[in-house]
């Protein structure tokens, strides 16, 4: 029965490898152009190509770590390679963690997801205003995002910087504007770091402990993530934790940024601990007593407010499922992770470089293939070809509608290459290849943003990124 076993485990080692290879290998562009091959990538190929030395990887299924690996470099002035313990900062991650803080306070009945905040800061208060006078800020909309609450994210402090508290931070005393309600709460969907900073407040003053004291002992110590914390600036771990990567795949100066908008974007974790997180949450809904929330109340952080958030995670649903998500972007790490609440499925993903999305979504595209997941497909265009004629009328230098902080006037400019569309953005070092999809429309069939240009009166516009950005052509 021994030798059964061993041979068991050893045939289980041997598919488990073999499924990580298969994905390693098959990573997807998220466009294929009709009637050419499908082609497949490597990834070490693809974190060269898009200039992130580091990324680590884990997969849950059936409600187990399936497996998780690391790759590339966490240190290049160390040399540190990443595996599956390096730690990387999880950027916006840390709000749908932080919010079982919040949760589990209320289950307590310490708090009150409908009672107006101020009734619970102490020291400092939200300002009244017009927007304030009949609808309150509450931590029900601080959790998703409709408390009409100011500041989008924050870009962090280098170490040599002054750390303000979280007091000069909601005053904008720190690098970021003050915090405060500029819309009637309730009224819309709109994403703001600023709301979870006023939830970090709330919780610090009604537990009389730092948000990283408490997450540690009642949040990451249930869920046994070891390879977690708050702390900011990191204390004791910073061997083991990842260095950050600029556009360009350069280390950051002081290897990353320091956040003491900590509820927000201050945890400091590895993908194999937020598949805890995953687990967590899939075993409590099947029934798990004892865990970090009760059932009722996972049930309620998973109910759709608006525009499909819940108190914490962002919620995606079909026919049969409902998943649980939220990326995360700090300066030098961008991250990702899903979760399935039934089906026992979880991938996350964490990259140590401004410009990891693209590679986690083509990772992304190989798990779901392989496991079927059918989160993030490919999809079939039918391009069409430009004369250089044609494409001519495009070229020239293109301005943003509106003023970027820490940049001011943001300007792309475009020109053809190989009878394609060639556009350099020499802000980030960013650079596309725009194929048509008509007279006027273009696609980066590299990673699928679509562009639409406008001519009227002898003007021309760009419409790009799901009309998010709008481009204007201006005179050399």
């Amino acid at each position: 029965m021994i030798c059964i076993s061993c041979q068991s485990q050893t045939s289980d080692k041997k598919q488990d490898l073999n499924e990580i290879q298969t994905i390693e290998n098959g990573l997807l562009l998220g466009i294929q152009v009709e009637g050419d091959p499908v082609k497949t990538f490597n990834i070490v190929d693809r974190m060269n190509f898009y200039k992130v030395p580091g990324v680590s990887i884990a997969v849950v299924e059936d409600g187990k770590l399936k497996w998780a690996k690391g790759y590339g470099i966490a240190n290049s002035n160390t040399g540190a390679k990443v595996d599956e313990n390096t730690m990387f900062q999880a950027g916006s991650i840390s709000k749908p963690i932080a919010a079982l803080a919040v949760l589990q306070l209320v289950e307590k009945g310490i708090l009150d997801l409908d009672e107006d905040v101020n009734n619970y800061l102490k020291d400092w208060k939200i300002p009244d205003n017009e927007f304030t006078k009949n609808e309150k800020v509450t931590l029900r909309r601080l959790l998703t995002h409709t408390a009409g609450v100011t500041v989008h994210g924050f870009p962090g402090y280098k170490q040599s910087a002054t750390f303000p508290t979280t007091t000069q931070v909601l005053n904008g005393e720190g690098n970021t504007s003050k915090i405060f309600v500029d819309t009637v709460p309730g009224s819309i969907w709109r994403y703001s770091g600023g709301g979870y900073t006023i939830a970090q407040k709330v919780i610090e003053d009604v537990t009389q402990q730092s948000l990283e004291t408490y997450m540690a002992s009642n949040v990451l110590e249930i869920m046994n993530m070891e390879n977690s914390t708050f702390e900011q600036p990191l204390a004791n771990r910073e061997a083991n934790a990842s260095a950050a990567y600029d556009f360009q795949g350069k280390i950051i100066d002081g290897l990353w940024h320091n956040y003491p908008e900590k509820a927000a974007a201050g945890l400091w974790t590895t993908p194999s601990d937020l598949a805890k997180y995953c687990i967590e949450i899939q075993e409590i809904l099947k029934g798990k007593e004892n865990a970090v929330l009760q059932k009722e109340t996972v049930v309620k952080m998973l109910t759709k407010h608006k525009n499909d958030w819940g108190l914490g995670p962002s919620l995606h649903s079909g026919e049969d499922f409902l998943i649980f998500r939220h990326g995360g972007k700090n300066a030098g790490f961008t991250n990702r992770f899903l979760s399935f609440t039934k089906r026992g499925y979880a991938v996350v993903i964490m990259t140590n470089a401004d410009n990891g999305n693209s590679l986690i979504d083509e990772i992304s595209r190989a798990i779901s293939k392989h496991y079927d997941l059918g989160i993030s497909d490919t999809r079939t265009v039918k391009t069409v070809e430009l004369s250089n004629e044609e494409l001519s009328k495009f070229t020239g230098k293109y301005k943003l509608n509106y003023q970027v902080p820490n940049i001011g006037d943001y300007f792309i400019e475009i020109s053809i290459k190989n009878n394609k569309l060639f556009v350099n953005d020499p802000n980030n070092g960013d650079t596309k290849v725009l194929t048509a999809l008509g007279d006027l429309k273009f696609i980066d069939l590299t990673i699928g943003d679509q562009g639409t240009f406008q001519i009227e009166n002898d003007k021309i516009g760009l419409v790009w990124g799901n009309n998010r950005f709008q481009f204007y052509k201006v005179d050399e």
